[in-house]
């Protein structure tokens, strides 16, 4: 927890983002620990780097070719002296395009874990940066969701638990 490890988890972030530049998929997987659970922007994970390093170089070959990962850390937030938890931005500049359109900034949540081989991360999740408005509690959508959740409750079919906060499963079905 230096600011040696602070450098040396922000090139291994700079070292990302350039294996994704350069389309190396194998280079890319280099910046994860074998057993990285990585999660991409639409919700899909890879268990491990051989699923993540095989998607990516499907994606480096295909729809993604020829792109720039640019992005930076964020902030650098330490858990034990050998596991930080490091937020950084990034988005995906096509090879057409000289400037970063708005709905391709992403946000990134990392675990990174001081391994034999210096730091690597064991765990990414990327998410679109999609800011809401949260509606106030006195606001149309509050009051329309309010009283339909009256009407569930009086005709005996809101989900079992309700009013309490006990969230609903959340297994997708099939």
């Amino acid at each position: 927890m230096t600011a040696t490890d602070d450098q040396q988890i922000r090139t291994l972030f700079d070292h990302l983002l350039q294996a994704w530049t350069d389309g190396d998929a194998h280079a890319y997987g280099d910046c994860f620990t074998p057993d990285a659970d990585y999660v991409s922007y639409d919700g899909t994970r890879a268990a491990g780097r051989t699923p993540m390093v095989a998607n990516h170089d499907r994606l480096f070959r295909g729809v993604l070719a020829g792109s720039a990962l640019v992005g930076e850390v964020e902030s650098i937030r330490y858990l034990r002296p050998d596991v930080a938890i490091v937020h950084a931005n990034g988005s995906v500049l096509m090879p057409w395009r000289r400037s970063l359109p708005r709905r391709r900034f992403s946000r990134q949540t990392l675990v990174a874990v001081r391994t034999p081989e210096g730091w690597r991360f064991a765990a990414l999740h990327n998410s679109r940066v999609r800011p809401q408005a949260l509606p106030a509690p006195d606001s149309f959508p509050s009051r329309a969701s309010q009283a339909l959740t009256r009407l569930a409750r009086r005709v005996g079919i809101a989900r079992p638990g309700t009013p309490s906060r006990r969230a609903a499963s959340t297994r997708l079905p099939g």
